[in-house]
């Protein structure tokens, strides 16, 4: 019978041993599994929904901002003749490719570059050779000298709203190695931006060229004009 104690005493704590093995001393390290597993999913959770509360905010930025569809946009540079004998000069238009650039309505900002080098006179009512004669003062050391420098570079500071499809952009242009403050007058029609500024040449260390003995010569004040298409 006394044996009989003992091996029911052994069987006891037997029974109550294995509860307290594994209630006692594994549920607690499993308790602590669970949490940090939770505690992980928790962050991991956050992390997810965080990046997708920010991914449209971030696409939606990224889409505002344009890059100019080099191929259709343009700078125009128009240059107007004064003197005596002025009848007998001529008023040149200097036109060149955008190389590159964007801009951004929502953010209000544009920026692009041309390249001197690809500058070209067009006027339609001189020769050849004299239009040759114009295109060779026009990129030599005299006037831009492109060897020289090799970009005209435009970046806005302000754009404010002037009206419907209308802004006023105050702006640094660099020309001829010299950069300073312009306002540029923008519209937008059919998708397109066209702005104009009015500047002088002398602003920029250049000197407008004369013949003659000055009784043919080019206004110091220029128009520079350019149209933006977006890609």
């Amino acid at each position: 019978m006394h044996g009989n104690n003992g091996r029911a005493a052994m069987t006891t704590r037997g029974l109550i041993g294995a509860p307290l093995r594994r209630g006692g001393a594994i549920r607690p390290s499993r308790n602590r599994r669970l949490a940090a597993v939770s505690r992980l999913g928790t962050h991991a959770g956050a992390t997810t929904l965080l990046c997708l509360l920010s991914m449209p905010l971030w696409v939606v930025d990224a889409s505002s901002q344009q890059a100019i569809d080099t191929e259709r946009s343009a700078l125009t540079v128009r240059v107007y003749k004064a003197g005596a004998f002025s009848a007998f000069g001529h008023e040149h238009t200097i036109r060149a490719p955008i190389q590159n650039g964007s801009f951004d309505e929502d953010k209000k900002s544009v920026e692009f570059v041309v390249d001197t080098g690809t500058l070209r006179v067009v006027d339609s009512d001189v020769s050849d050779k004299d239009r040759a004669q114009i295109q060779s003062t026009m990129v030599g050391p005299q006037v831009l000298d492109t060897a020289q420098f090799h970009e005209i570079h435009f970046h806005s500071t302000e754009v404010s709203r002037s009206g419907e499809n209308r802004w006023t952009v105050q702006g640094d242009l660099t020309l001829h190695g010299q950069t300073h403050p312009v306002k540029v007058d923008v519209e937008r029609q059919n998708g397109r931006h066209r702005g104009s500024a009015r500047l002088r040449q002398s602003e920029f260390g250049i000197t407008p060229v004369t013949v003659a003995g000055g009784t043919i010569k080019v206004k110091d004040e220029v128009r520079v004009e350019f149209e933006i298409v977006g890609r």
